[in-house]
């Protein structure tokens, strides 16, 4: 028996009809063209996997937005997949065997138990691409450089980069000697970017009066030119990993302004995106009036070990339903013909329609005893046989 529930999706699970599909897919073929002339190479994960595999050195909030089920074959736990860049990190460490760098791009559908305050879908469909075997600042640079290339393809305009590196909260965290617990409530309070809440959380620990000063500096090192000069000033005596850290943000954004001259960039130096198992640079895209990121990514270098294979990465990734949907309008989808064709069984017919399809026309073949003529199927054209050969006309002539 029908009933109005036979309609309904779980909440976040949407469906997508056919002018955003075309959309997507045109923008979907783009971006992979884009990645595939940069040398990065298509992979497709598995949409489901043991669930070991699926969240090694991922961290937990990976684990709880992941939907798990028990195979009915093994008698295992599995997940669906959240997140395609640990699966991409075991696809080099286990089968491509090379030292030498790997590009790989890939594009899929994901699933989250649990929707953001802002994205209420569950579903997005995770495009993005990945650096292996290189962990100098070129492939850092490589990988922000093809993310904004992706964006300004896609038509996205006014973009803003956010620039960190979570390398020095973990050296501060280090030396102020937090155990696992302080350093993850110390991290949930920079991601607020609550400087009381900090304060009084650093009052209670037995942390020393410079690595206390410090970590408090990181909420305020935020903002564009000067940040990084300010952060030498404040972080004087963190040592020399953290000093390395600021002049490599340094030097990729003094990069990043050769290639890009108009690009807006700010340096957050308590933005840890990721912090479970990034390592190094963090960056995101943002635009005006979207109030979350609309492209991340950064630098894994241990995510490989857990597979066998210790090999630096960096990477991004992005949703390209949101993309398409904050997209300037660009190409015209609508360019090529919609032409109709009688049911009409004619050697000639049939030779026309497959000409124009192979021109890159849509051909709508009429059944035999359909209701609904051209116009009724949304073309604009239509095959006629005025003389000895078949010709396109306007619909209305």
């Amino acid at each position: 028996m029908l009933t109005e529930d036979n309609w309904l999706l779980p909440e976040g699970i949407d469906e997508v009809f056919p002018e955003e599909a075309a959309r997507l897919e045109h923008l979907r073929r783009k971006i992979i063209d884009l990645f595939a002339g940069w040398g990065y190479r298509l992979v497709m994960p598995p949409l489901i996997e043991f669930i070991e595999s699926l969240l090694i050195g991922s961290g937990n909030d990976l684990d709880l937005q992941t939907f798990k089920i028990i195979d009915q074959i093994s008698g295992r736990l599995m997940g669906i997949r959240a997140d395609m860049t640990p699966q991409v990190a075991r696809i080099d460490a286990r089968n491509l065997g090379s030292d030498a760098p790997t590009r790989l791009c890939y594009i899929g559908t994901v699933l989250h138990t649990q929707s953001d305050h802002l994205e209420k879908s569950r579903s997005p469909l995770q495009v993005g691409a990945e650096l292996y075997g290189h962990s100098g600042n070129a492939s850092d640079l490589e990988i922000i450089r093809l993310m904004l290339e992706m964006l300004a393809m896609a038509g996205i305009e006014d973009v803003h980069l956010d620039l960190g590196h979570v390398g020095i909260y973990r050296e501060l965290a280090r030396q102020a000697g937090l155990n696992t617990q302080q350093e993850a409530e110390l991290f949930e309070i920079l991601q607020r970017k609550d400087h009381p809440g900090l304060v009084d959380l650093l009052d209670t620990l037995t942390v020393n009066r410079s690595s206390a000063e410090m970590l408090k500096a990181l909420v305020d090192l935020n903002g564009h030119e000067g940040v990084i000069e300010e952060a030498g000033k404040r972080l004087i005596s963190a040592g020399e990993p953290v000093h390395r850290a600021l002049v490599d943000l340094e030097s990729i954004s003094r990069s990043l302004r050769g290639f890009f001259p108009a690009l807006r960039i700010n340096f957050d130096l308590a933005e840890l995106r990721g912090y479970h198992y990034k390592s190094g640079v963090v960056f995101a895209a943002f635009v005006p009036g979207y109030g979350r990121e609309i492209a991340r990514g950064g630098r894994y270098d241990e995510i490989g070990k857990n597979f066998g294979r210790a090999r630096p990465a960096t990477g991004f990734s992005a949703d390209l339903k949101v993309l398409a949907r904050l997209a300037v309008a660009g190409d015209d989808l609508s360019s090529s013909l919609r032409i109709f064709a009688p049911a009409v069984d004619d050697p000639d017919l049939h030779e026309k329609v497959r000409n124009l399809r192979g021109a890159g026309q849509t051909v709508i073949q009429e059944l035999s005893g359909q209701i609904g003529d051209a116009q009724a199927m949304a073309c604009s054209h239509y095959l006629r046989k005025p003389g000895l050969i078949w010709e396109v006309f306007p619909v209305g002539d």
